[in-house]
């Protein structure tokens, strides 16, 4: 009943489409279109920003029809739909590039960081808050220091570099037990469920200040941006 067209093409912006189907979350109205381009909150990454039928609305999963619904933003509660309807359905597009470069350039962090044989423990992409957090199964001496730090830091750069030099494409695929698995070419490939850029060349402004060490975890803070291409 409903295709998840935010996973098959992070830059489609609006779309005709018809109601799914409809009902009530906390006693305000919802509406699940077909052709759903909104992302929901999940996996470390915020919801999208979208309007049905030029009503703004917020995505969030329905746990008891696992659809992707509409509710209203703010306090405006949504028209009254009907199953069939024929609606248009848009996101806010610079916000939804915004969140896929934090996301992708976390994998990316993620990739570089086990490059070190770090190992991931934690992650969040939301703006402002951005970092992955590794384990280290073996000693690493270099983070007893504040020059070892900067020196590992500036490994994970030269990583991170490299790999938007090389533009490499980042697709999806599922694998045998219908996981989405995002795939960054060869250099990483993780159960992800978030959107994503085309390739590492669509990031731009990747900083990574200098990696802090506490209670026993690496945190490395991050910022990027979607580069503008022509």
């Amino acid at each position: 009943m409903q295709v998840p067209a935010y996973y098959a093409d992070t830059y489609e912006e609006q779309a005709h489409t018809q109601v799914a189907a409809i009902g009530e979350r906390d006693g305000a109205p919802w509406v699940a279109v077909e052709h759903c381009l909104f992302h929901p909150q999940g996996g470390g990454q915020p919801a999208d920003r979208g309007w049905v039928d030029g009503h703004e609305i917020t995505p969030v999963r329905d746990h008891d029809s696992g659809l992707v619904v509409a509710v209203a933003a703010g306090e405006a509660a949504l028209p009254v739909f009907s199953v069939g309807q024929p609606v248009e359905a848009r996101i806010d597009l610079p916000l939804r590039t915004t969140h896929a470069a934090l996301h992708t350039a976390g994998h990316l962090i993620e990739a570089a960081g086990r490059e070190q044989g770090w190992v991931l423990a934690a992650n969040n992409h939301f703006p402002g808050q951005t970092r992955i957090e590794f384990t280290a199964p073996t000693p690493d001496a270099r983070l007893d220091t504040p020059d070892g730090r900067e020196e590992a830091t500036e490994a994970l750069r030269a990583a991170v570099a490299k790999a938007i030099a090389q533009d490499l494409p980042v697709t999806w695929d599922n694998d045998t037990e219908g996981r989405r698995i995002v795939h960054l070419a060869d250099l990483h490939s993780a159960p992800c469920g978030g959107t994503h850029v085309r390739s590492l060349g669509d990031l731009a402004d990747v900083v990574l200040p200098t990696l802090k060490v506490k209670k026993g975890r690496i945190r490395v803070s991050y910022s990027a941006a979607h580069r503008e291409r022509s």
